[in-house]
């Protein structure tokens, strides 16, 4: 999750090399003095000049040009000029796995001046309308099957409005489009609608403008990235991991990219050795994935030099080099709406950078105390925070400024105001709350703690637990849920958990509530362990506690209350035995 003007030159403050740095900011500063603005897309266009036959895009099997994904690019966007009556300004939703056609069809509407919001395939219904509507999109362009793809236009919401795209980009022309039909984009337009979990329980779109495409893709550079590299991703492109540092990364350094439809740790190193894969991307999961595949005599027989990502534990990552060979991890921090980052460029072990002088002076930011209980800041009488002590825990917040500015969320002013943190040293100030709870140690090295608020993250994947309560109290049975994540030994992140009031004179039903989980939830929300109580425990704010339930977990040893975990085999809830929640840590079964 990534990246702003100023939580990128925040990242590369960190970097040693400077002058790499600065090369970058001034190449920066160039492209958003040009008139017209010298987007990533021109960067692209020139690329293709430079190298039209170089492979831009390795998939099952085929591969594609960067000339032929830039003539396939052009049939996008005359196709869609035509049939959907796109134009500069318009705002288009794209529900895709990744195939190749998610970066030609992105291409084709960024030649339209049409700014993309990337749709997460997942989510369903409720979720699924408002990322729509949200972001004021035009257009939904779907995957229909292999290979194919459609595209629905709301404007007329009707079946007739459903059309295929696939024949109209077949017919349509190759030709280059005239530069004149994105003339009006600059620096601050929007490019992307990325979206993050919100504490109402609905994803929040955070706008990306055209400058922080550029930065994010800077990443890779900044990492050690060279032309000559070979780019794996197998992360989601609906994520700012995978498509800004991942596929506009790509672009900025005109390299090659292997991309799959998902993760899969049996075929990682086969894929990686067949395509020559120099450049790696992860996220903590992936790394325990790949640990935890049986070893083989040839495991670092591979030219893997470089891996980008966030979010793995110290022991896995340990493994990972003594297994995998030396890899240099360039642990990441950031947030795809928020304005501070750090790239850990050291390779020590368990930290995601280092505190600099320059960088904290120029892009300032803080730790403050942070109430677990009350999921507030600490404030001292004259009602300003109160900076965390070094080795202690506390809320990262990054202030606001013209260098790291705080973009927000398309059409949720309520939420963008949710996320601004004010008078935090002084009165009148304004910082960005990033709602992570980091460390900073004796010698100034950064750690990642904790996540805070009504977030939670599994699989990779951000977690409202809102939305899921929403879902379970649609249950004919259940009066109340309150959801949050616990920790799994040998699990990164954590996974979903609910405790629920039955509706008095009614039984829990195992059957309907794992209906309508997997209805309305994607696999990785839906809470695999439920507990039942008779009334919840709340604040003074009557907000539901639960940093107890976190502590008490699922162990039927601890807990008292009735336990029940998510089956999928039987498709309904089954009573946790001790027997099953033995399995559980001894990975016979499979979360």
């Amino acid at each position: 999750a990534f990246l702003s003007q100023g939580s990128f030159i925040s990242l590369i403050q960190s970097v040693p090399n400077y002058w790499l740095a600065i090369k970058l900011g001034i190449r920066l500063q160039k492209y958003k003095k040009k008139n017209p603005f010298y987007s990533i897309l021109d960067c692209f266009l020139d690329t293709v000049k430079k190298q039209p036959n170089k492979t831009f895009l390795h998939f099952e099997g085929t591969s594609h040009s960067y000339i032929e994904v830039d003539k396939q690019s052009n049939k996008v966007a005359r196709a869609l000029k035509t049939h959907a009556n796109l134009k500069e300004g318009d705002t288009v939703a794209l529900f895709m796995g990744n195939e190749p056609s998610y970066a030609w069809i992105w291409l084709g509407l960024a030649k339209l001046g049409c700014a993309t919001a990337l749709l997460n395939f997942n989510i369903r219904s409720k979720s699924l309308l408002h990322c729509f509507s949200c972001c004021g999109a035009k257009v939904i362009i779907a995957a229909a099957g292999k290979d194919s793809t459609m595209f629905i236009s709301f404007n007329e919401c009707s079946v007739e409005g459903i059309n295929p795209l696939s024949e109209h980009i077949t017919q349509a022309s190759d030709t280059p489009l005239s530069a004149d039909l994105r003339a009006n984009i600059t620096s601050k337009s929007p490019a992307l609608y990325i979206y993050t979990s919100g504490t109402t329980g609905l994803p929040k779109a955070a706008l990306v403008t055209q400058e922080r495409v550029w930065t994010a893709s800077f990443i890779q550079a900044v990492s050690g990235v060279t032309s000559e590299d070979v780019f794996y991703i197998n992360l989601p492109l609906y994520h700012s991991a995978g498509f800004l540092i991942g596929l506009a990364g790509a672009i900025e350094r005109g390299i090659t990219v292997v991309l799959r439809r998902k993760f899969s740790a049996s075929q990682f190193w086969e894929d990686c050795r067949k395509h020559h894969v120099t450049v790696m991307q992860y996220i903590g999961e992936t790394m325990r994935y790949l640990c935890n595949t049986p070893m083989k005599d040839n495991e670092k027989d591979h030219k893997v030099r470089i891996a980008i990502g966030n979010g793995v534990r110290s022991d896995i990552w340990r493994e990972f080099l003594n297994r995998f060979g030396d890899v240099a991890v360039r642990e990441l921090y950031a947030a795809t709406e928020g304005n501070i980052g750090f790239i850990n460029y050291t390779s020590k072990i368990g930290v995601v950078g280092r505190v600099n002088f320059l960088h904290r002076r120029i892009f300032p930011y803080t730790l403050i105390k942070f109430d677990i209980e009350k999921e507030e800041p600490v404030r001292n009488s004259k009602g300003l925070c109160i900076q965390a002590m070094k080795g202690e825990a506390g809320l990262l917040v990054g202030k606001i400024t013209k260098r790291s500015p705080f973009v927000g969320y398309a059409g949720n002013d309520q939420q963008t105001e949710k996320k601004r943190l004010r008078d935090v040293l002084q009165k009148g100030d304004l910082y960005f709350n990033t709602g992570d709870l980091l460390r900073i140690d004796e010698q100034n090295f950064v750690q990642f703690q904790d996540r805070v608020g009504d977030t939670f993250r599994w699989k990779g994947e951000n977690v409202a637990t809102t939305e899921v309560a929403d879902i379970l109290t649609m249950v004919d049975c259940i009066e109340e849920a309150n959801v949050y994540g616990v920790k799994v030994e040998g699990h990164e992140g954590r996974i979903g958990m609910a405790a629920v009031k039955v509706e008095e004179g009614k039984e829990f039903d195992g059957a309907s509530t794992f209906s309508q989980v997997a209805s309305y939830l994607p696999a990785y929300a839906r809470p695999r362990f439920i507990r039942i109580q008779t009334s919840f425990e709340m604040t003074g704010t009557f907000k539901m506690k639960k940093v107890t339930l976190v502590e008490e977990g699922f162990n039927p040893a601890v807990v008292q209350d009735p336990l029940y975990f998510l089956d999928p085999a039987k498709k309904t809830y089954v009573p946790l035995t001790e027997e099953i929640y033995s399995s559980i840590n001894t990975r016979e079964i499979k979360l």
